[in-house]
């Protein structure tokens, strides 16, 4: 454990179809850098050969932590974070910590350090912005059942349920906006 001069992390958190993405291009879009706790899973998936579909990445998902420990994609962000910290960077993004483990390494490896933000959105309405995305969308039976899935077997809930600060996105990417631009003045970041 080693303390960071004045390194601050937030980690967003949220099921799918929350607006996490929305939020983090927000941040980034101030200019701060990110990790991608995805950007492991599909990173790996493509260096086994493997095709990217939903079904091929949530089964990858499982697999991998299982196979490697369910701390393998957090202690990859781990590095990632280190080595930005290292370069200057001291104000990071996490994008998409999804497991109570991913929580607890990350917790560990930078005590003080980091808070986690919830994206809270009603169900019926991310089952509507899943289906309606470009990339990827899911029928509300499959966005049950990932949601499902995600609790179940990835320990999903536990982040959202302990996270520092929540924001409701039951509104328009301007509404979530505002939120977020509050958010980034009270995380004094």
């Amino acid at each position: 454990m080693t303390h960071h001069e004045n390194l601050k992390i937030v980690a967003f958190v949220g099921l799918a179809g929350s607006g996490k993405s929305t939020a983090v291009e927000y941040f980034t879009g101030k200019g701060y850098p990110k990790v991608y706790f995805g950007g492991v899973i599909l990173q790996a998936m493509e260096e086994a050969g493997i095709e990217r579909t939903a079904a091929s990445e949530q089964k990858f998902r499982e697999d991998v932590r299982e196979k490697n420990g369910k701390d393998f994609v957090a202690n990859k962000i781990v590095e990632q974070i280190k080595h930005l910290a290292a370069s200057g960077q001291h104000r990071i993004i996490a994008d998409g910590l999804y497991t109570w483990t991913e929580f607890l390494v990350l917790k560990k490896a930078f005590p003080g350090e980091l808070s986690l933000v919830a994206i809270v959105t009603p169900r019926h309405l991310r089952y509507h912005r899943l289906s309606e995305r470009a990339i990827r969308p899911f029928t509300a039976t499959e966005a049950h059942e990932r949601d499902i899935t995600e609790i179940e077997h990835l320990e999903k809930g536990g982040p959202i349920a302990i996270a520092d600060h929540y924001v409701i996105n039951d509104g328009s990417v301007e509404e979530l906006d505002k939120k977020l631009s509050d958010l980034l003045e009270s995380l004094d970041f």
